[in-house]
């Protein structure tokens, strides 16, 4: 089963210094339909005014990946680390609950967008010490998994994220670890057929939710770039 969650039904939020949206119940916004999908919690989009900055706070026992997709980040916590991640990088960072985290936007002239993900961590796992890496906007790429397998960051559950692109020219053929998934377009539409046959298209920044499937045929008319949350519930 494949439902569409499409771009303009989700969360919007416009601060002046900060343009967001959210694919599930996140801070002003609440929808008790969409309060995250499995152990898929947060899922969102954010555009940050030059040289401004979200101030410090504390996270739950989750995961948080962030995808860069233009400008340049700073991420500090209260005992005095910084890690900067630019355009085409890739963070993931396991927040102490005896710590404060901050982003702040250090471009004077470019707005920071990115992709933010909180996953559900395993509460008997250690905090694992942050990580990054590169990802090429055009690539089909594994970038995090419970396992670090082919170099990607290590989640303490068991999810695998995988960037994927798609020319209008083929079709890629995908088997789920688990039977649970979830398609973010970053730029791009879809066409996804499930193995048992059914269909369903998507428009650029739409997500859709996928159940209870373990095989997928993607291809999309306009090129595709996009996220795949494979969840092995």
């Amino acid at each position: 089963m494949m439902t569409l969650r499409p771009v303009n039904h989700c969360g919007k939020a416009d601060y002046g210094w900060l343009q967001a949206r959210y694919s599930f119940s996140f801070s002003h916004y609440f929808d008790p339909d969409f309060m995250g999908f499995k152990t898929l919690r947060v899922l969102n989009q954010e555009i940050i005014a030059p040289e401004s900055a979200f101030q410090p706070k504390t996270f739950p026992h989750v995961d948080i990946l962030n995808l860069v997709l233009q400008g340049s980040a700073e991420y500090r916590d209260s005992s005095g680390n910084k890690i900067e991640v630019h355009e085409g990088e890739c963070i993931r960072f396991s927040p102490r609950p005896d710590l404060s985290y901050s982003e702040h936007n250090i471009c004077s002239h470019k707005p920071l967008t990115r992709l933010q993900l909180w996953l559900n961590a395993c509460p008997q796992q250690e905090y694992y010490p942050a990580q990054k890496m590169k990802l090429p906007a055009d690539s089909n790429q594994l970038i995090a998994s419970p396992d670090g397998e082919n170099n990607s960051l290590q989640l303490r559950q068991n999810i695998w994220i995988t960037q994927l692109n798609i020319t209008p020219e083929e079709t890629q053929r995908i088997h789920l670890r688990g039977e649970n998934a979830y398609l973010q377009s970053i730029h791009g539409e879809a066409i996804i057929t499930a193995n048992h046959g059914e269909t369903l298209k998507s428009g650029c920044n739409d997500g859709i939710i996928i159940q209870n499937e373990k095989k997928l045929e993607i291809s999309s008319p306009t090129g595709l770039r996009a996220l795949l949350i494979d969840i092995s519930e």
